[in-house]
């Protein structure tokens, strides 16, 4: 709500004069008193009170018009994500994907049947993200954040997932095939239906994992596996895996 104080009359020139301690002073009274008259006429014209409530109405329709077109900008945002995306399509290199795909998810965006192979993504933060189908074949994601990640029927046959944060991902029907692995962290993680074919897990940590139902592991490197559950190393021993330390990257 606009206030407004009545403004007092200036008092007479000869009492204002009278107010000055010394003579040098008298000129900036002056310049203060017709200031003073200024603002005094001023506050009469109703003219300018419309113009402040006015402005402070357009203000208001501004900040109305902002938020019923919020819905707009995200979905701007959210194409533009997209292009870029789309746009690098087979590419290597981030070209912006990184930034892209994190916008996407923080937004609850789901990631279904997204293609990022060959791209360089190291670092990416796609915890807890919908990316069923999404292609990351020959991907370098290393040292990223993917706990809790829906990878069902992805394919990251060769994808450089070193030392990256897994745990609780979904793998069923996965194709993991030739996939770094080593250092990852896999607690928890659903490995149902999942194709290890010379896979690198050396060190990987397979805390509570879900194995039982692992579709194939031959060639499967699992030196060093962490926290393996009872009865994994023979079985994956006996289906074609090996102990042999896997060869860096």
């Amino acid at each position: 709500m606009i206030l407004h104080a009545a403004r007092k009359r200036p008092e007479p020139w000869p009492i204002m004069k009278q107010q000055a301690a010394a003579q040098w002073l008298i000129p900036f009274i002056a310049f203060e008193y017709v200031w003073d008259w200024v603002a005094y006429l001023l506050s009469k014209w109703s003219f300018l009170e419309v113009l402040e409530y006015l402005g402070t109405f357009s203000v208001l329709i501004g900040v109305i018009f902002f938020f019923s077109e919020s819905g707009d900008r995200v979905k701007q945002r959210h194409y533009q994500a997209w292009q870029v995306i789309n746009t690098a399509q087979g590419k290597g290199g981030s070209g912006g994907r990184i930034e892209a795909l994190q916008e996407l998810n923080a937004d609850m965006v789901p990631l279904v049947g997204v293609d990022v192979s060959s791209a360089f993504l190291q670092g990416l933060d796609l915890h807890g993200a919908n990316l069923m189908r999404s292609d990351f074949s020959s991907a370098d994601v290393r040292n990223s954040k993917l706990a809790g990640v829906n990878f069902n029927y992805a394919d990251l046959n060769s994808a450089n997932l070193r030392e990256a944060s897994l745990d609780g991902a979904s793998f069923e029907e996965a194709n993991l095939g030739n996939a770094d692995m080593e250092g990852s962290s896999l607690a928890g993680a659903d490995l149902s239906g999942a194709v290890l074919d010379d896979a690198d897990l050396s060190g990987a940590d397979l805390k509570d994992a879900r194995w039982q139902q692992i579709k194939s592991v031959k060639g499967a490197i699992i030196a060093g596996v962490k926290n393996a559950p009872e009865g994994f190393a023979a079985w994956a021993l006996a289906h074609g895996a090996t102990e042999q330390a896997g060869q860096g990257q």
